[in-house]
């Protein structure tokens, strides 16, 4: 409650608070304002007496307010209670309504269950018919592959004698002329040998003859040349004598160079020793090196190889669940076109036997089932054949499927 709304209360306290000084009533600000006012000048008789004025008024407004929210939370109370009412009936009635409307389905559900159980059943005599007649295909086809194996085993039996036949005429042939040709390759040969060695006969005399007559002219040559070496050594001699001196100081010159030759030349296989002791450390380094190489190329390429291996098994099964899912569609729709035959068949018996009962007398509804028109022979092999155990996998698994529900 607001002060707004307790203005017009009689005996709320109210009416005089317009005149009061300090303006209008506004809660605990007021009241602090009117105690500085108070504070500020000396306290006269008619302001103490208008302070306890004020503060009854404010006293009764709390004591008003507070007994005002407990009538308005009364009065709420009584409405959510009537409304609570109200909601809980209505719910009732919803409630109500659902369970007659699952009890409904629950019926429909047990009857639509019986009429599938009654239809799987003719779908497995009719499967059942149907291996019948699919072995009864298979056997004759089995015969007439099996003779037709005997006549392709005849037949190519036939071919097979002729071409080994014809293939060992074949090699007496080529074994004939083989030996012809060894036969004329020797004659050949013996002729050969003897116009070489005739040929080779003839040459012989030839050199020897030239060689002979060569060596005449030779050998008087020889001393002609001879004579002129002799002539010009002693020129030579005469000439390089000087040469011969200065020859001596070079060679002189020459081992003490050796000598220096050989001393560099020992620093420089000191040197040879150095670097080869490098190299074969260099070469030990490269040794390892290119070991630790190949055997991380050897793991790389295992590596590689497992690599592979595992994307092809990957493929591989991707490409199974692949065919396995292509397959598993394939079936599903298939069986989705079946169950839709079924339904439709279902349906279309449905509708028959809505049909029927509309046209069914008063006779027929009280006694709706005849008398069976079968002989007594007839019937026993009915029953003979009903409590026959299935042969089929598919017509087992229907029975230990139904056989609790039959219990």
């Amino acid at each position: 409650g607001s002060r707004g709304d307790l203005e017009g209360v009689p005996g709320s306290g109210l009416e005089g608070t317009q005149g009061v000084p300090g303006g209008s009533w506004g809660g605990p600000g007021g009241i602090q304002e009117g105690s500085r006012g108070v504070c500020s000048s000396r306290p006269s008789p008619p302001q103490d007496k208008l302070a306890k004025e004020e503060r009854s008024s404010a006293l009764s407004l709390h004591k008003l307010s507070a007994q005002w929210r407990g009538v308005l939370r009364e009065v709420k109370e009584k409405e959510l209670r009537e409304d609570i009412a109200v909601l809980s009936q209505a719910f009732a009635r919803v409630l109500d309504c659902k369970d007659s409307v699952i009890k409904s389905l629950v019926t429909d559900v047990e009857e639509a269950e019986a009429q599938h159980a009654r239809a799987l059943g003719s779908h497995l005599q009719n499967i059942e018919r149907l291996l019948q007649l699919q072995r009864c295909r298979l056997a004759c086809l089995q015969e007439g592959f099996d003779a037709q194996l005997k006549a392709l085993e005849a037949e190519f039996e036939t071919e097979r004698k002729a071409i080994l036949e014809q293939h060992e005429e074949e090699i007496r042939y080529l074994q004939d002329v083989v030996l012809a040709l060894e036969q004329n390759y020797a004659q050949d040969d013996h002729e050969a040998t003897l116009n070489f060695q005739s040929a080779r006969d003839d040459i012989k005399s030839k050199s020897l003859q030239e060689k002979q007559y060569s060596r005449l002219q030779q050998s008087g040559k020889m001393e002609a040349l001879w004579e002129q070496f002799h002539a010009a050594m002693q020129s030579y001699a005469e000439a390089t004598e000087h040469q011969k001196t200065a020859f001596e100081g070079l060679k002189q010159k020459d081992e003490k160079s050796s000598r220096e030759i050989e001393m560099q030349a020992k620093k420089l296989q000191k040197l040879q020793d150095l670097v080869a002791a490098t190299k074969a450390r260099l070469a030990a380094q490269l040794r390892d090196n290119e070991e630790r190489n190949r055997r991380a190329r050897e793991e790389k390429e295992a590596v590689l190889r497992q690599l592979q291996e595992l994307k092809n098994k990957m493929n591989q099964a991707r490409a199974e669940a692949h065919d396995n899912l292509a397959r598993l569609t394939a079936q599903s729709n298939a069986a989705l076109k079946a169950l839709a035959q079924v339904v439709g068949k279902a349906e279309r018996v449905l509708r028959l036997a809505e049909m029927c009962r509309r046209l069914e007398t008063e006779v027929e509804k009280v006694l709706p089932f005849y008398p069976s028109s079968l002989a007594e022979g007839e019937l026993f092999d009915a029953h003979r054949v009903l409590k026959e155990e299935p042969a089929e996998p598919l017509a087992q698994v229907r029975r230990l499927r139904w056989a609790p529900r039959d219990r």
